[in-house]
């Protein structure tokens, strides 16, 4: 499954709806659905608002994960912004997106510079229904020639 799309201003609702399509038929449910589509619908946001007006997003899931790139041409990110660790204050009317990309997200990466911003979400999928879960590690004996007791082992 991947999904491509530059995107305005018009089109941050249907892009929503159609990353919230795409991220459920990968089998992304809940909160964990919910937390992914925010993040990237944070991240189109500021693409839109802070770098001219247009993005590009690209969508697909690989390694059991579903993984969003949201790029942009703007100037990149200011220095104070880019570590996005600390939460705005309570009063702030901006300055939420990057914090909450990095708390929803299991990995949010960055890139920025005076080209532009690349922002990568990823978030991992649930074990694919009807497939085992494996919990924990099996224990294995293994086993070396020679006198019986050097060698042998049980992990």
């Amino acid at each position: 499954m991947s999904f491509s799309q530059t995107f305005t201003s018009e089109d941050i609702s249907r892009l929503r709806r159609e990353v919230a399509e795409h991220a459920i038929g990968c089998g992304l449910h809940g909160v964990r659905l919910d937390d992914f589509v925010l993040a990237v619908h944070e991240s189109v946001v500021n693409a839109v608002e802070h770098a001219g007006g247009i993005g590009h997003l690209r969508l697909w899931t690989a390694d059991g994960a579903i993984r969003a790139e949201i790029s942009d041409g703007g100037a990149g990110i200011p220095e104070p912004y880019v570590d996005g660790d600390k939460q705005a204050s309570g009063n702030a009317s901006t300055g939420r997106g990057l914090y909450l990309m990095r708390r929803l997200c299991d990995t949010a990466d960055l890139r920025t510079g005076p080209e532009g911003t690349s922002v990568l979400l990823t978030m991992r999928l649930p074990p694919a229904a009807g497939l085992p879960v494996r919990r924990g590690m099996r224990r294995i004996r293994v086993a070396a020639p020679g006198d019986g007791r050097s060698g042998c082992f049980t992990a």
